[in-house]
């Protein structure tokens, strides 16, 4: 068990989960260890095991960290609004939804691993938050599509979250994999992932507008 105060288990919790999610802005995932993290942080590898037992509960930790982001711009979006039209919801969405490239690229190519390899009460800990973004966004169809019923809301969300765990690929391909597109004979779609995200929620919504 970690030693010392809540306030320094959060801090060294926080420097541990801040030291990986750096690396991976530049390394893939299999390329990152417990002992390049801990040459980052400002105490010992050996500790890292006092508060994760694997790398994929800290990427773990980073998914979570990047759910509460997620909600936190949900909530924002209907504060900020009372009413909104379909067009300007599916572009306020896509544009929060492009501040979490590491969400998405962890939903993507990572989540199996990371999953596979965390302890139990860390992975309900995650759920939970992830139960938790897709009430705020349900809350968000409640508040301004009024036409929608439940089972519309249930609708979105199973077919949204899912698109969610397949758009970074298709999104940000690398310059090697649009030659090969290319060389496959297969059109490259040039959309960036905003745009890719709001004409999905359009369609999505189908006839429910607002007003």
């Amino acid at each position: 068990m970690p030693k010392g105060s809540p306030e320094l288990v959060r801090s060294r919790c926080e420097e541990i989960v801040d030291a990986c999610a750096e690396l991976y802005e530049t390394m893939s995932f299999k390329d990152i260890s417990i002992k390049l993290i801990g040459e980052k942080t400002s105490f010992s590898r050996p500790s890292i095991y006092n508060y994760f037992e694997t790398k994929e509960e800290i990427f773990l930790a980073i998914l979570k960290r990047e759910h509460e982001a997620w909600i936190l711009e949900l909530k924002k979006l209907k504060k900020d609004h009372e009413n909104i039209s379909k067009n300007d919801f599916a572009d306020i969405l896509a544009k929060a939804l492009k501040k979490r490239l590491t969400m998405l690229k962890l939903l993507a190519m990572n989540l199996y691993d990371i999953e596979a390899k965390s302890r139990k009460t860390n992975l309900v800990e995650f759920k939970k938050v992830y139960a938790a973004s897709m009430e705020a966004l349900a809350e968000c169809l409640r508040k301004f599509f009024p036409k929608m019923s439940e089972d519309d809301i249930k609708e979105f969300l199973y077919i949204f979250y899912p698109f969610m765990f397949g758009v970074y690929p298709y999104a940000v391909a690398d310059d090697r994999q649009k030659e090969a597109m290319d060389e496959a004979g297969i059109a490259y779609a040039p959309y960036e992932l905003e745009e890719i995200t709001r004409l999905f929620v359009i369609k999505l919504l189908g006839p429910f507008e607002n007003s």
